[in-house]
């Protein structure tokens, strides 16, 4: 009788046990789904759920990912797993968490289904081989960058590129500036000269972009921020210069 009474006590300790492991494991797998990680912070910072002090220098606190709350590890048990992303932390479209998207920008699905849904429906129904021939890489990358450049705030994106300028030396700022004031007349004679913001990018991105070091492989994966930034500095003259 008290070896069975022994077992079962045993057997409700290992009960909990595992119920404690498992939840443990449940909560980890849902922290890294929801975007919740470890994160060693700069300086003091306080748990926003407890707010009592972070101590420690490595790995004190987690940070959620979407909406950039800072909590102790043993806190983050105990905060609501429904958070409101931040838009800020939002950087793009592709290779983002699918609920974390549709939450950040409140809809149903991600706007770029939509988008690319209505396009096919309007004029691509009939096109030979739909879903089947694969288009240009290049193209398709310019397509992507379109979405996450949209999804961004463009006010704060020019702010951030009129400050870069500010830094730059007296002459090279009036010397951009002056070829900036140029291209976006070649610009106004699109008609003719077939030259858009975005094909002068990819003309004089490498040149005015150039990376400090003289590598091949930098430059050919930064090509399409350069034409970016210099299609945005024409694009924007009158209020970046």
């Amino acid at each position: 009788m008290f070896s069975q009474e022994l077992w079962l006590e045993n057997e409700k300790k290992c009960a909990v046990v595992r119920k404690s492991k498992q939840g443990r494991k449940r909560q980890e797998l849902l922290a890294v789904a929801l975007g919740v990680k470890v994160h060693t912070f700069r300086g003091p910072h306080w748990c926003e759920y407890c707010a009592n002090f972070m101590w420690g220098l490595i790995a004190q606190g987690v940070r959620c990912s979407d909406c950039g709350l800072n909590v102790h590890k043993q806190c983050s048990k105990h905060v609501p797993n429904d958070c409101q992303p931040d838009l800020k932390r939002i950087k793009k479209v592709y290779c983002c968490d699918l609920t974390t998207l549709v939450k950040a920008h409140n809809t149903q699905r991600p706007m770029v289904v939509d988008i690319c849904i209505r396009e096919i429906e309007a004029r691509g129904l009939k096109s030979e081989g739909l879903y089947r021939v694969s288009g240009f890489t290049e193209h398709i990358e310019d397509v992507k960058m379109a979405f996450d450049r949209e999804i961004s705030n463009a006010d704060e994106r020019l702010e951030a590129v009129h400050e870069v300028l500010l830094l730059l030396p007296p002459a090279h700022y009036e010397t951009l500036r002056y070829l900036m004031i140029h291209l976006k007349k070649v610009t106004m004679n699109e008609k003719d000269n077939l030259m858009n913001a975005e094909n002068l990018g990819i003309v004089f991105g490498p040149t005015l972009m150039r990376p400090p070091e003289d590598s091949t492989l930098t430059t050919l994966h930064d090509m399409r921020y350069q034409k970016l930034i210099v299609q945005i500095l024409i694009e924007n003259e009158d209020v970046l210069f």
